[in-house]
């Protein structure tokens, strides 16, 4: 019955801790762009594509 009395408070502790991070990453926009680290991955990676955007947007 006193590991109770231990246990509880540090798990809400960790609880609160936990929704505190997540509310942290709520505010720095980690969850803004969910498709485009998925769609990063399968480009090259050369630059060539804002290059190409650059040349599109000005015509």
């Amino acid at each position: 019955m006193n590991g109770l009395i231990i246990l509880i408070p540090i798990a809400l502790g960790l609880g609160l801790l936990g929704l505190a991070a997540f509310f942290w990453t709520l505010k720095r926009g980690q969850y803004d762009d969910l498709d485009g680290a998925a769609l990063r991955i399968l480009l090259d990676g050369d630059g060539d594509e804002k290059q190409n955007e650059d040349k599109d947007a000005s015509k």
